[in-house]
């Protein structure tokens, strides 16, 4: 989940002694989130490039053996949802407690966790994918080779993991979202960057998608497919 645009929020896990931007990260998404479950249940509709890399990531995942698929920064749940229509075993984790109450609500099927992306509580080599859509904004970009560490550490060998988020360089920071008052960072992400931290983690990246901004949207998007490479 994210607050600007149409994208959706970061960071989730075990409880740990919490760094400063996971609270203000969950403060603000429990305070907006009925209003923002209500924008973003549609937000796949008129995203024909972003539902297709969630079907080539799915059919990816399948053709690699399957296994559970991780919505990191689910949100209320709609990327979870959708996951789950494409014949993938997801299941979300969000920081916000509210937010996942909403999820369990509108997808009572499906499972939906509280947690941190820098530290789940999950076993190792246990996904055969993860989705992070618009949810490493939130994370200050030093954290992101511990992000990725961590979902290197729970993919199985050949498993898969998409990415998306808003392109560029710079943090943003909003103090107000739906009317309401917050204290939210959000960071735009230079693919580059983002590329070798995952490279560095010990990641193949397969493809890179940089978009135009649409309609709703300010600065380019970025999508990228990376693997844990397979076992020998």
């Amino acid at each position: 989940m994210s607050l600007p645009g149409r994208d959706r929020s970061a960071g989730y896990g075990r409880a740990v002694s919490q760094p400063s931007y996971l609270h203000s990260t969950r403060v603000a998404y429990d305070t907006v989130a009925a209003d923002y479950a209500e924008r973003s249940r549609t937000a796949l509709d008129d995203k024909p490039l972003g539902r297709a890399l969630l079907a080539a990531f799915a059919e990816l995942v399948q053709a690699g053996g399957g296994g559970p698929v991780a919505d990191l920064g689910c949100g209320p749940g709609d990327v979870t949802a959708h996951l789950h229509a494409l014949g993938l075993a997801a299941f979300g984790v969000d920081l916000s407690p509210a937010m996942v109450a909403l999820a369990r609500r509108a997808h009572p099927h499906l499972r939906f966790d509280e947690g941190s992306m820098t530290a789940l509580d999950l076993p190792d080599g246990t996904l055969g994918g993860i989705v992070a859509w618009y949810s490493i904004i939130h994370l200050p970009p030093e954290q992101l080779p511990a992000a990725f560490a961590e979902f290197h550490r729970v993919l199985a060998p050949g498993g898969y993991l998409l990415l998306g988020f808003q392109a560029g360089d710079e943090m943003l920071h909003l103090e107000q979202a739906f009317g309401q008052v917050v204290s939210l960072d959000v960071h735009r992400l230079s693919p580059d960057r983002v590329v070798d931290a995952l490279q560095r983690t010990g990641f193949a990246v397969t493809a890179r998608l940089l978009r135009e901004p649409d309609a709703t949207e300010k600065v380019q998007q970025s999508h990228l497919l990376a693997r844990k490479p397979p076992a020998p």
